[in-house]
């Protein structure tokens, strides 16, 4: 990431830091707070290699220099990352208490050290008040970068003495141009992005055997609602089901039926442009035919209500068995 990437997925982010970083004028200690997947992790090590970088450009570090690949690493003696240790739920005060004698000391190799903590709404109540000795009272030449999902489970004396960059979520196409491009199957992202407007979520999905598995059957119910309803129930039973084995599954199957019949929508509405089953145009411009678009919206809303008796811990087989009755029945309906 340079900062021209940066302004265009988080412009105030990036006009406050780069900012700041050009007139010298960073303070010490600095909370970035958002969603999952919206590169707050990315943008501390973007600031922090800026800061450190031999050879900068206008667009931001060069990458190359030796500081730029150490800190990438985690190797550079000047600046610490903290974050839970592996298999623990917290970030300890003796994480803390480490990072504290750091701040006594000058820069190894500079007058600067940058100290960044990671999942920082992990952190002890204990780490929290030993954190704040170093947010009230900065050693010079420290900065403080705390990256968090969940603000609020800060103290609000953490928050107070921080200041705050909030990060937008990333819009569904910014995800699928950056999830492009490492090379994961576009048929997947569409339906998976559209399913979790999150990087993380979607990206896990997409590498995940079982959501192959269930796009693909979901699109053979789908294919078989229109053409036979007498051959969807078995289907339902002998096929779907197992694959689909707890509610929270069940879930996902609904929601990428919604998307079909959202994708029907969009034809009949002409927007072309916003279908997620882009593979499969021509079946859906098929069945938009034999599918108006007030039945395509009585459908939505069955499965909106299947979902909400999912939700209530309805069990998965009988929704499911319930919605393609209703859904067979308003496809007949004269």
């Amino acid at each position: 990431m340079n900062w021209q990437e940066l302004s265009k997925q988080q412009q105030t982010v990036a006009k406050v830091l780069r900012h700041a970083i050009k007139r010298d004028e960073l303070v010490h200690a600095y909370l970035l707070e958002g969603p999952r997947g919206t590169g707050k992790r990315n943008v501390a090590l973007l600031v922090t290699q800026t800061l450190f970088c031999e050879a900068p450009t206008d667009q931001g570090p060069c990458m190359t220099c030796r500081n730029c690949r150490r800190i990438a690493s985690g190797n550079h003696p000047d600046v610490i990352w903290i974050a839970p240790e592996e298999g623990a739920a917290s970030i300890k005060k003796e994480q803390i208490a480490y990072l504290m004698k750091e701040f006594a000391y000058r820069g190894v190799e500079s007058g600067r050290k940058v100290f960044i903590i990671e999942q920082a709404e992990k952190m002890t109540a204990q780490a929290e008040n030993s954190l704040l000795k170093f947010i009230e009272e900065p050693h010079p030449g420290t900065l403080a970068l705390l990256v968090t999902d969940q603000i609020h489970q800060l103290l609000d004396t953490i928050i107070s003495r921080c200041q705050v960059l909030s990060f937008v979520p990333l819009s569904d196409h910014s995800l699928f141009r950056r999830m492009t491009a490492e090379g994961l199957p576009v048929s997947l992202l569409k339906s998976a992005i559209a399913l979790t407007h999150d990087y993380e979520e979607a990206s896990r999905l997409c590498k995940e055997e079982w959501f192959a598995e269930a796009r693909s059957q979901v699109l053979q119910l789908m294919q078989r609602l229109f053409k036979s309803i007498e051959s969807v129930l078995p289907y339902i039973y002998e096929k779907f089901s197992p694959n689909f084995d707890d509610n929270q599954k069940m879930a996902v199957g609904l929601d990428l039926m919604l998307l079909w019949y959202r994708d029907l929508l969009s034809l009949h509405l002409n927007r072309q442009e916003e279908i997620v089953f882009e593979d499969q145009m021509d079946k859906l411009k098929e069945q938009m035919l034999s599918l108006s678009s007030d039945r395509t919206i009585r459908a939505m809303s069955l499965i909106l209500d299947a979902r909400r008796q999912l939700d209530a811990h309805v069990n998965g087989v009988s929704v499911m068995e319930r919605l393609v009755i209703r859904l067979g029945g308003n496809l007949n309906e004269l």
